[in-house]
């Protein structure tokens, strides 16, 4: 009988692999099957950023070791040169439109432009199936803020996110926890500042008129904006301070700012603003101002009045400081509550009760919010992949949005206590200062 010279260990280990690579065939599932807006948990997403010179570079940093910067798209080639060279085989282009048109292996866009262009730049990446995520502030204007929102949640499988990184932080979720466990009592007034504008405010139109740069498309820089010869003092950087592109040192600040208090004290819209400020001509924004905000009581919570100071006004010293301490004149929350006092700076960091040798027999309260562990870019990214949620959804930052934005939107009628009817998005009686809730779009950049 001839004997069976088969080698049954190399043929259970074939097995073994040929079943191993059927499993993982069902395991990872292709994203064409899938369909548009969902990703596999197992895979990386394909991500272009939109406006890529500046903080948009550093989103897309913190994104790159885990996921596919596949394109990128930035108005002037000059200004986005260094991001250019760091992403070599990602496909360049200058307009955001026919980028999305053309490119279809995009997944999520991370755009991170001048203000004036977020809704428009944002409604097109979500009307093309892209998650998004968007630096702040969310908008330009309330009825754009109140558009995404209402966009959001009638694309629940697009997985938004606004680039305010504190809420990501963990120092924001002690915060909400002190307040939450009553350490410091009832809240009735809170403080907020910046040192914003560190860009050109109270100034008027250049009337030179230099030659646009080779490496900028000014009119896709303008985009929804009304048209304006080319400057340089409005590219790059210095568009925030100009009416018509950015929405000066409440815009940019408030959303890391003013974050805080609106979710640890659960702030709805405010009924009322006022602002006063140094002069404001209409094209630049103030040098400084005060910004008043009042909001009613919700459930045991009483009615809180915030003040916002910005251009290096700083709210009063609270007595409680040691004369060695020092107001962190970069930017910072008081809340002052019927038990004591909490101070933190910027972005949520720092939190400390107020004296603050209280913070040495300091006991942490129970943790109501679990800790992100990752980058605010990341969270967004593992959201995107259907793991766990966005920390700054378009359902809170649009809100959030429009808190900010009626600051700015004051400042055009310097002491006057305004009434906010939000269902309505209006000011009752006050059509001068209603025209701004929305604006005119220029044709081809409509929303």
């Amino acid at each position: 009988m001839k004997k069976n010279t088969t080698d049954h260990s190399n043929s259970r280990r074939k097995f073994l692999k040929n079943s191993a690579l059927a499993a993982s065939s069902f395991m990872i599932v292709p994203r064409h099957v899938l369909g548009k807006g969902f990703i596999p948990p197992s895979d990386k997403l394909n991500i272009a950023g939109i406006g890529v010179g500046g903080m948009g570079a550093a989103n897309l940093r913190n994104l790159a070791p885990t996921e596919n910067i596949v394109a990128l798209c930035d108005v002037d080639d000059a200004y986005a040169a260094k991001t250019y060279d760091t992403y070599p085989n990602a496909k360049r282009h200058k307009d955001y439109r026919k980028m999305l048109e053309q490119q279809k292996d995009i997944d999520a866009v991370v755009i991170a432009t001048p203000d004036h262009l977020h809704a428009v730049q944002t409604v097109a990446a979500m009307k093309a199936g892209k998650h998004v995520y968007v630096q702040k502030p969310l908008t330009y204007t309330l009825h754009e803020a109140r558009e995404l929102a209402k966009l959001a949640k009638a694309m629940p499988k697009i997985v938004t996110q606004m680039g305010n990184q504190g809420h990501s932080n963990d120092d924001a979720r002690l915060i909400n926890e002190i307040i939450a466990a009553d350490m410091i009592g009832k809240v009735t007034e809170v403080h907020v500042w910046t040192n914003r504008p560190i860009w050109p405010q109270g100034i008027a139109f250049p009337t030179d008129a230099p030659a646009t740069p080779p490496s900028l498309d000014w009119d896709l820089f303008l985009g929804p904006a009304q048209p304006r010869t080319y400057n340089p003092a409005y590219h790059p950087f210095k568009w925030r301070g100009w009416v018509d592109y950015g929405v000066g040192a409440l815009g940019d600040m408030g959303a890391h700012l003013i974050d805080h208090p609106v979710w640890a004290l659960g702030l709805g819209a405010p009924t009322h603003v006022e602002a006063s400020s140094s002069q404001f001509n209409g094209q630049t924004y103030p040098v400084a101002s005060i910004v008043y905000y009042d909001f009613a009581a919700r459930g045991k919570m009483p009615a809180v009045r915030l003040t916002w100071y910005d251009g290096g006004l700083l709210p009063e010293r609270p007595k409680e400081l040691l004369p060695e301490e020092k107001i962190d004149r970069g930017g910072g929350v008081l809340y002052i509550g019927s038990k004591g006092k909490l101070m933190h700076d910027t972005y949520g960091s720092k939190p400390r009760l107020l004296p603050t040798t209280k913070m040495q027999d300091f006991k942490a309260p129970k943790q109501l919010f679990p800790r992100v562990g990752m980058s605010h870019e990341r969270n967004w990214a593992e959201a995107c992949k259907g793991n766990g949620k966005a920390n700054c959804p378009f359902d809170y930052a649009g809100p959030l949005t429009e808190t900010m934005l009626l600051g700015v939107m004051a400042l055009r009628m310097p002491g006057q206590k305004l009434t906010w009817d939000s269902a309505n998005m209006q000011f009752p009686g006050t059509p001068d200062l209603n025209q701004y809730v929305t604006r005119t779009y220029r044709s081809g950049f409509e929303l």
